[in-house]
């Protein structure tokens, strides 16, 4: 791996870019119509890992944009409870509203409903990212959600240049989802110019298939952007592990069998795992099988920020569970 890219992992204090939203659940697992009673908690692809980072012993900040509501101010409270920074987090005036998700903890015909219709975080713009201060931090996370529409495109892609400048790495999960983007050919354009931007790639087979044009090209994806520059691209096949690469070797790691309780949160953990295990100066191998342990922690329990292991509780998993596959 880059020494550049290990150096700024290692020294811990991310900056996270992207949304924070909050998540409701129904309590008994029923399904989301016959619910008469729902578990509330802080949800979001970026606000998870940093508060996944926070967990794990590292510090970290967030960049986004909330509504000026209940359900922002719940996220503000939520970022605090955390101890996840939100210096940067900008309270905007509108109609836009903080996204919220509905989302069943069942693993069988489970259904998840996201509202983003005007979604405050969109509105993050360059300014926001101008006001941070890259000095403080030494990695930048984010997720492709935020490239999704204006102006956040245009300011997630300034953090990737301010990045830059400052000499600190770039990690970025890909994370699509279609319903965010105006048109699938203008997400595979603009993730895979972040993507060619980024020294950290984490995507599953099918995002990485989705950037290459077809399923059966993702993974010739994966290796490419390795071979172009990224330090680490990690190719994700769901129960059937990983395939990283990195500094022309292949990493092929499996999972940790679990008794899932709803499929959401296992690649925000994933991402928060890796990094502080990383961070902690463990070998690439044992970083991706940390990772993949939090995720497995993340899809046996409820909730999603809350089901982020704290470092003693990944201790005790790994311990007391067998694998990986």
């Amino acid at each position: 791996m880059r020494r550049d890219v290990l150096d700024g992992i290692k020294a811990g204090k991310f900056i996270v870019v992207g949304r924070v939203g909050m998540d409701l659940s129904p309590s008994d697992r029923s399904r989301t119509e016959q619910a008469t009673d729902m578990f509330v908690a802080m949800g979001g692809s970026s606000a998870n890992i940093a508060a996944g980072l926070v967990k794990l012993g590292l510090t970290a900040d967030l960049a986004t944009c909330v509504s000026d509501d209940a359900v922002g101010r719940y996220c503000l409270n939520q970022l605090d409870a955390y101890g996840v920074g939100r210096e940067y987090v900008r309270t905007i005036q509108g109609e836009e509203r903080t996204s919220l998700a509905i989302y069943e903890t069942r693993v069988e015909d489970h259904q998840s409903v996201i509202y983003r219709n005007n979604a405050a975080d969109f509105r993050m713009n360059a300014d926001d990212i101008d006001n941070i201060d890259f000095d403080r931090f030494s990695a930048l996370i984010t997720a492709g959600t935020v490239f999704a529409a204006e102006p956040s495109r245009t300011a997630a892609f300034r953090a990737f240049e301010r990045a830059k400048a400052a000499g600190i790495p770039i990690i970025f999960d890909v994370d699509y989802r279609p319903y965010s983007w105006p048109s699938p050919a203008e997400a595979a354009d603009v993730l895979s110019r972040a993507g060619a931007m980024a020294d950290v790639i984490v995507a599953n087979d099918e995002e990485f298939g989705f950037m290459a044009g077809s399923y059966d090209k993702g993974r010739s994806k994966a290796k490419s952007l390795a071979e172009e520059g990224a330090a680490i691209v990690v190719y994700k096949m769901g129960q059937n592990g990983a395939v990283t690469f990195a500094g022309g070797d292949t990493i092929e790691t499996g999972i940790y069998p679990v008794d899932a309780v709803k499929p959401t949160g296992a690649g925000d953990s994933f991402m928060a795992g890796l990094m502080a295990a990383l961070a902690e100066d463990r070998s690439l191998h044992d970083a991706l099988l940390r990772g993949s342990a939090c995720a497995s922690i993340v899809v046996s329990q409820p909730g999603c920020a809350p089901a982020m292991p704290t470092t003693d509780q990944l201790e005790s998993f790994l311990l007391d569970h067998p694998g990986p596959t």
